[in-house]
Parts: C-alpha cells; sequence; structure tokens
C-alpha cells in the first residue's frame, strides 16, 4: 500500500483547469489502487509561518554550532511538520496554475518554509542530497495560453518560468521521476475546453501506471 500526497495550488477551486485535470487522475489513481491512500494538502488552507527572523536565527543555529534556543527548537518544529507530509509519501500529485510566468506565492511560500538542511536536503563536503530521494511526482500543469510552441501569443519558452522552476525543486530534494502534463490555452474558449478535455485523458492514462 502507496500513500499518494496531492497538492493542490489554486484558489479557483471548480473553476481551475489544474483542479480539473488532477481530479481526473485522482479518479483514475483510486480506481486502479485502492488500497492507497490519497492525502490533499490545499496550499490555500495551510496555515505557514512567516519565514522571518526568528525562523532565519533558528536556521542558521541549526547550521552552526550555536544549540537552538527553546523558542528556535519550537519554530523548528513548526517546519519540520510542514515538510512529514512530504516524507511520508511515496508519489506526489501536484496542481500548479501559472502565474506571472511562475507558480503562485502561496507554493512559494511553502516550499520556502520547508526546504532547509536536514528537512528535506542535506549538504556535506561532497556536496547536496535530497532526502525525498526513491518517491516520484506527476504535475499539471495549467496556463492560459500557449507557453510550449514557438510563435504563440508569447515567447513560450522564455517566459516559463514555472516548469522549470518546479522540477528544479523537486530534483534537489531528491523526486528525480517526474512526469508533466500540461493543459494550456485556458482562456481561449473553445481551445481551452479542447486542452482540458486532452490533459484530462492524459492524467488518466498516466494515473493508471503511476
Amino acid at each position: 500500500m502507496a500513500q499518494l500526497l496531492y497538492i493542490e495550488c489554486s484558489p479557483r477551486k471548480q473553476d481551475s483547469a489544474s483542479i480539473e485535470v488532477c481530479r481526473a487522475f485522482l479518479d483514475a489513481y483510486g480506481e486502479t489502487n485502492p488500497a492507497d491512500t490519497i492525502q490533499t494538502l490545499d496550499v490555500w488552507n495551510l496555515a505557514m509561518p512567516e519565514f522571518d527572523s526568528h525562523a532565519m536565527a533558528a536556521k542558521y543555529a541549526g547550521l552552526g554550532v550555536t544549540a537552538r534556543t527553546p523558542a528556535q527548537e519550537s519554530e523548528w518544529r513548526r517546519i519540520e511538520e510542514l515538510a512529514a507530509p512530504f516524507h511520508a509519501a511515496d508519489k506526489f500529485l501536484f496542481g500548479i496554475p501559472l502565474w506571472n510566468f511562475g507558480i503562485p506565492y502561496k507554493l512559494k511560500h511553502l516550499i520556502d518554509v520547508i526546504s532547509h538542511k536536514d528537512v528535506l536536503f542535506t549538504f556535506d563536503g561532497t556536496g547536496f542530497a535530497g532526502k525525498l530521494a526513491g518517491k516520484k511526482a506527476a504535475v499539471v500543469y495549467a496556463r492560459g495560453l500557449d507557453y510550449s510552441s514557438p510563435g504563440s501569443f508569447t515567447p513560450a519558452r522564455e517566459y516559463d518560468l514555472q516548469r522549470p522552476y518546479v522540477e528544479m525543486w523537486l530534483k534537489f530534494v531528491g523526486v528525480t521521476d517526474v512526469q508533466g502534463i500540461l493543459v494550456e490555452k485556458t482562456l481561449l474558449g473553445a481551445h481551452g475546453q479542447s486542452g482540458r478535455f486532452e490533459a484530462a485523458q492524459e492524467a488518466r492514462a498516466l494515473a493508471r501506471s503511476f
């Protein structure tokens, strides 16, 4: 029995293309893997601390030889608690809309809070090592326009800071088996509906072998 962690990153809910495609994935995954558990982490309903001066002090205490104070230990335990679902899961499903060429700030907030030494990665004289090694991820990338084909409304890949960032971060924390599903042109009426349908079909197919 495996555990799948679904990270939902859109606040649009029933109107969201990324959520619609992720739900198609989850339906097919549940049918194929009835013994597995699925946990949802909605970044819009997740209480996250500010990574402020107190958290920064706790981080640097952990990097050096100075023991953390009780207040710093409490601060750091909250960070470890937020990272715990990522350690507990065997597989990940992310549904990520593109915002201002990148990712929603709530997801970036979560990544900034949990991506630290001895939380999601380690390092020594030989380099960095991700602590989520051996896990795999599927990522649904939703975009209002076409960011994958030259000659579209945008300079395509030059404007895409969404997928490269997400896949770089996943690989940095140890997740090297990453499969992406694109749902594009969601702002373009019939093109958008067609894109949603095709992406949902692709998601179902991937889920059955995931």
